[in-house]
């Protein structure tokens, strides 16, 4: 190796060791935009110092008036040099700023990504699927249980059913012939009914007051008679 490529990598070597770092780094440039923009509002300041002073020669001493147009013009060039270096020096504060950033960005996201790396360590797939297929079986089961408990309990007794209400019935049935057994038909009268008298012509009610009571008597008993059989039918 040359000793000039020697001596540049020392120099390189020098550097890495006194590199700053990004907060510091953004620090001297922003130092640096203060200083610049001081030096800028200087120039402004003699710009419009050298204007008034060639405005005050005039046609009087254009010799001084030409030399203060002169100075004026190499402070605007200054001045639009210095705009140029400002606009550098912002774009390179605002290019580490992001840099920066996405460097503490992604150490952040690193550092998440080692952490839930050292919380899956201890996760084993197989296992977790295990543990949620008894989970499921328990709920089952739990289920199974609850339906269990709100079912009505029935017992076998052995017994037809069929066979108890046939039984049944035959009872009820003997109860009612033998409540009809017990019923009490009205007497037949075993004497004919008297033969309806011949019609007469109608004779005055103070004529014949035996006959009127008579056949108040006879409706008295059909009457009777009318209402045992009617108890007797129902």
């Amino acid at each position: 190796m040359s000793k000039l490529g020697k001596l540049f990598k020392g120099r390189g070597s020098s550097k890495s060791r006194t590199a700053l770092s990004p907060q510091e780094a953004l620090a001297r440039l922003r130092e640096t935009e203060e200083m610049l923009g001081k030096k800028q509002e200087y120039l402004e300041t003699r710009i419009q110092r050298e204007l008034a002073l060639a405005k005050k020669h005039g046609t009087k001493d254009k010799r001084a008036a030409l030399q203060a147009l002169k100075r004026k013009k190499r402070f605007e060039k200054q001045l639009t040099q210095l705009d140029g270096t400002l606009s550098t020096i912002e774009f390179q504060r605002e290019a580490l700023e992001n840099s920066h950033t996405n460097t503490e960005v992604l150490r952040n996201m690193s550092y998440a990504a080692k952490a839930m790396k050292a919380v899956h360590e201890n996760m084993d797939l197989n296992k977790i699927d295990d543990l949620m297929q008894d989970i499921t079986e328990q709920q089952d089961i739990a289920q199974e249980i609850s339906e269990a408990f709100s079912e009505r309990v029935q017992f076998d007794d052995g017994f037809d059913e069929d066979e108890l209400m046939a039984e049944l019935e035959e009872l009820e049935q003997e109860e009612l012939n033998q409540k009809m057994t017990n019923i009490q038909l009205p007497n037949v009268p075993s004497s004919s009914l008297p033969a309806q008298p011949a019609r007469k012509h109608s004779m005055p009610s103070s004529a014949h007051p035996s006959s009127r009571a008579a056949s108040s008597r006879r409706a008295e008993e059909d009457d009777d008679e009318f209402k045992q059989l009617a108890a007797w039918a129902t």
